[in-house]
């Protein structure tokens, strides 16, 4: 999940080396740990937490500890713990919701591991919602039991992310530095040996050094338009791979979240796939229930089969929503249930338990990102990846409800365990641009981003087609035409950044001509079985196709 942005600043400091005169730097100051982790989400923190056990770790996040997408996650973790689930369940529903592209091993260890995970938490303290001393556990769309985890009702995110971080915060070998951005992986003969940031508190240019680095920046989500991720997550930690030298995976599925409150003028507000999982129904703007024509499992479908339901829906009435009604649930069990939901949305004078909700899907995660192997491993040495912002090939072509949070404690400590073992390799720092910030060039980036989002948004959205995608890439190209040729100015590097994923998204989009999981062709309206494949784009090299692990 996510972390970043920047507001209040605060600095907490690490011990700090004497600062040296590099050649291309008129000074710089360097700061050597066993271990860097990039994101403060939970795949961050996790990370963070287990690589701190064999060595020195810096988390660097450019807004606080505590914003990422991870917080604010609504629905709950999966995890099999009743005696009446299985591994083999959990593990079918994922592979189903995939459409094809889960790879099998990746799948498994998330499911049996991500059991261990938990379990470990709970003996750590961290308490999920329980009746009569039991699980109170949830269901969501895709799912055949009953086995999402939840805590605080709906504010499962908050709880685990919060739980990590004082666990983080306990660990004397673990340095934390807010409001300060990753602007270069420092990359030497595809060897990470650390990064290069800049510090918002200061206005300086920093040098990471480490044996080992752990990209953990959360979605992309916010190139969107409408989106239910906070405003940090642009997909910084994609653009830094690409750019370095890392191979991405599945870039062109982009998860829309079915239901995201619409007010007009107003963000969208998750509302929790649990909230169909405890029975809400969705209607027309007429007022007629429409999913159990579309699929068997109705409102309970996979997301990416009832966003694209909504979406027709809106085109058929011309409307820009549709109606999420709890009418026929029991109020009290919905007001205990959903707490946070219930209390937001009185603020915009709705009653979750008597009121009919209007919905419409949102950008809401990221399911392809940077490819990693089963350890969290890049095909660059020493620069890991998990969370949202990795592919480890578990997600498929879309993600099943709630395996996320799961897949951040799996990964987290994997990639940690994995980075613990690396040896410093001995290699010259690569050459440095120092970079600044010049405040006259915010607006020019907000503008720019904000037509980035709407492009997208209308182009490369949930229903995509080749002419539309050309025209998004055309559009782009004029864009990128605006930079200067080299990028010294930090404003200049997100716009940059901002281009380089939309790009990517729309490239692989492109190439992709079917519509599967996250990813819908209106000119090519099935899926391909001849193309049941994972799309790799590495910066410099032809796109690739790599077949699925599912045996």
């Amino acid at each position: 999940m996510s972390c970043s942005g920047f507001a209040v600043f605060v600095h907490l400091s690490p011990r700090r080396e004497n600062i040296r005169q590099m050649a291309d730097l008129h000074s710089v100051e360097i700061k050597t740990f066993d271990t860097i982790v990039v994101g403060s989400g939970l795949a961050g923190l996790t990370a963070a937490y287990h690589a701190s056990k064999k060595g020195s770790v810096a988390i660097i996040t450019k807004s606080q500890l505590d914003i990422s997408n991870s917080y604010y996650a609504q629905g709950g973790i999966a995890a099999v713990t009743d005696p009446e689930d299985s591994f083999e369940s959990h593990i079918q529903d994922t592979l189903t919701a995939g459409r094809g592209l889960c790879d099998l091993d990746a799948v498994q260890i998330l499911v049996s591991e991500g059991q261990h995970c938990v379990q470990e938490l709970i003996s750590l303290g961290m308490e999920f919602d329980k009746e009569n001393g039991d699980f109170v556990l949830g269901l969501e769309g895709g799912h055949s039991h009953r086995r999402i985890l939840h805590a605080g009702g709906d504010a499962t995110g908050k709880g685990l992310t919060s739980f990590m971080l004082k666990k983080v915060q306990e660990q004397n070998n673990i340095s934390v530095f807010e409001y300060t951005t990753v602007i270069e992986l420092l990359v030497n003969n595809l060897i990470c040996l650390g990064v290069q940031a800049f510090d918002f508190t200061t206005g300086k240019n920093l040098i990471f050094k480490s044996k080992s680095t752990i990209i953990a920046t959360g979605g992309l989500s916010r190139i969107y338009d409408r989106s239910t991720n906070p405003h940090t997550a642009t997909g910084d930690g994609i653009a830094l791979a690409y750019n370095a030298g890392a191979k991405l995976a599945d870039i062109e599925f982009i998860q829309f979240h079915p239901s995201a409150l619409y007010i007009p003028g107003e963000e969208a507000f998750l509302i929790s796939e649990a909230v169909r999982g405890e029975g809400a129904w969705l209607f027309t703007p007429k007022g007629e229930r429409f999913m159990p024509s579309i699929h068997p499992l109705a409102e309970l479908a996979p997301r990416d089969v009832v966003a694209h339901a909504i979406y027709n829906q809106m085109q058929m009435y011309h409307s820009d929503f549709v109606y999420l009604s709890l009418k026929h649930l029991n109020p009290e069990v919905i007001k205990k249930r959903f707490s946070t939901i219930y209390h937001t949305l009185l603020k915009y004078d709705i009653d979750l338990t008597t009121d009919l909700l209007p919905i419409a899907p949102a950008a809401h995660y990221m399911v392809g990102g940077i490819q990693t192997d089963l350890h969290g491993e890049t095909n660059i040495q020493g620069l890991f990846a998990c969370g949202e912002v990795a592919s480890t090939g578990v997600m498929g072509a879309n993600r099943l409800a709630s395996n996320s949070l799961l897949e951040c404690l799996v990964f987290g400590r994997r990639a940690a365990e994995k980075a613990n073992e690396r040896l410093l390799e001995p290699a010259d720092l690569p050459e440095i641009r120092e970079i600044h910030v010049d405040q006259a060039n915010e607006n020019l980036f907000l503008e720019t981003k904000n037509q980035m989002a709407t492009l997208m948004s209308k182009k490369a959205g949930i229903v995509r087609s080749a002419d539309k995608l050309q025209q998004a890439l055309t559009e782009l190209q004029a864009i990128a035409k605006r930079l200067p040729e080299e990028i010294t100015e930090y404003n200049h590097l997100k716009i940059k950044h901002n281009i380089d994923i939309c790009q990517l998204i729309c490239e692989s989009a492109l190439i992709r001509e079917e519509s599967r999981g996250g990813h819908i062709r209106e000119d090519f309206p099935n899926e391909n079985p001849l193309l049941c494949f994972h799309l790799i784009q590495e910066k410099g090299q032809t796109h690739q196709f790599q077949s699925v692990r599912n045996s």
